[in-house]
């Protein structure tokens, strides 16, 4: 008979991995079938490396996942080969998964992890670990690549999960998070992983479903609660419409979830608005439930030209008319801009930053990105975005007004980075 198996899942707890293991966490606890797997959270690398020794020491079969986006994964890499190096002949098994991984699979396997989840995780780690708990390879889990001899081997992709199957975070481990109310995206925007990753459709969570778990949010003892969607104002429809009606069932089950005294943050990160749904009606629905006072809207680009090029489905006018409209309801409006995207004339940087300096003057915030051409998207070979020195000057004048705030300047070497790993392709 197979002897009983111990199995450890030491997840590398930290930013920005710790929003997809809060997620995965909650698959894992949730399954019957995993009762023998025990979870752990190490949140830096020096507790990830005594726990993984430490639980391998005694007796347990150790698997160590690390989650990644495309920005972090060198430096996930990195603390693979430092935990690597100082295992002194311990056998533990390194997953990772995330939208790098599934984008760039050959990749990442040859930074040195043993198996990775290919698209979506949660019925791949949970057949992963039941592998492993009987004994079995777990290289032969649908939705896993490996390599054979150098060469990638890939056994399917993780599906697509419906949200109401699976837990938003892991409240038996105390690991809560915003709750995933939306999954993929039908815009389709050429420079963002979403859609490509988990299909570019909608898949909601129903309100029944988030209303049960904002009340284990709130029995936890927290009073506030947020939710993650590309598209907020986009809850409960299939295409390009705005059904407020839905919106407002959620938040009306979701306020009297976390009554009396819970604070519902919508709209704001991480779920941010599209400009053409912000409309007076729509504010006025958010004022009567939400406490954010400011708004997160995707503006991307001043260009009509960059604007189509992307794809993003709005003009100028509209991040025109929705920072209005959102000061006029009250809302702090911060907007969105991509920096150097693909195709970019000066005319179209110049273009942005006037429409930057526009909304700043009417009372918006301007939150400014450098372009990364992230793996897995239709710019993904790209050339890095970069930010001139006058476009500079111009930003660091906004900012010192306290009207731009971002990691623009930090983007720009990791988009460099992204482009000097990028292997050329075939054709």
């Amino acid at each position: 008979m197979e002897p009983h198996r111990r199995v450890a899942l030491v997840l590398s707890y930290q930013y920005p991995g710790k929003y997809a293991f809060t997620v995965l966490a909650g698959a894992v606890e949730s399954d019957p079938a995993l009762a023998d797997v025990t979870l752990h959270f190490p949140r830096d690398r020096e507790t990830l490396l005594a726990t993984v020794r430490e639980r391998a020491d005694a007796g347990d079969t150790v698997v160590a996942a690390w989650s990644f986006y495309s920005a972090s994964f060198a430096q996930s890499a990195e603390e693979l080969a430092w935990v690597r190096a100082r295992l002194e002949g311990r056998d533990v098994l390194c997953i990772a998964g995330g939208v790098h991984a599934t984008a760039e699979p050959l990749q990442t396997l040859q930074a040195g992890f043993d198996l990775i989840g290919v698209g979506e995780g949660e019925y791949t780690l949970r057949a992963l670990l039941g592998r492993v708990l009987r004994g079995e390879d777990p290289r032969a889990t649908h939705g896993v690549a490996h390599l054979k001899d150098g060469k990638l081997v890939q056994n399917g992709r993780g599906e697509g999960v419906a949200l109401d199957d699976f837990p938003p975070f892991a409240a038996r481990h105390g690991m809560y998070g915003a709750i995933e109310v939306t999954r993929g995206c039908i815009y389709a925007c050429r420079f963002c992983q979403t859609p490509f990753m988990s299909k570019a459709r909608f898949r909601h969570r129903s309100v029944a479903n988030v209303a049960h778990w904002a009340r284990e949010l709130r029995r936890s003892g927290r009073r506030d609660i947020r939710f993650i969607t590309p598209t907020s104002m986009s809850y409960g429809t299939a295409d390009e419409s705005v059904n407020l009606a839905a919106v407002e069932e959620l938040l009306a089950a979701v306020r009297e979830a976390m009554a009396p005294d819970g604070r519902i943050y919508y709209g704001t990160f991480p779920s941010e608005v599209r400009p053409e749904h912000v409309t007076p009606e729509a504010l006025a629905l958010l004022k009567r439930y939400v406490h954010n006072d400011n708004l997160i809207i995707g503006g991307q680009s001043g260009s009509e030209r960059i604007l189509q090029a992307t794809r993003r489905g709005h003009d100028v006018e509209a991040v025109v008319r929705a920072t209005r409209i959102a000061v006029e309801g009250g809302f702090v409006p911060n907007v969105d801009f991509i920096l150097g995207l693909p195709g970019e004339e000066p005319s179209d940087v110049e273009a942005t930053v006037v429409l930057m300096e526009r909304l700043a003057a009417l009372g918006a915030r301007v939150h400014g990105h450098t372009f990364m051409p992230l793996p897995g998207t239709p710019f993904r070979d790209a050339p890095a975005g970069r930010v001139d020195a006058e476009t500079q000057r111009k930003l660091d004048r906004l900012a010192s007004q306290g009207r731009l705030y971002g990691h623009w300047k930090q983007q720009a070497v990791l988009a460099e980075g992204i482009v000097s790993r990028r292997r050329p392709r075939a054709g």
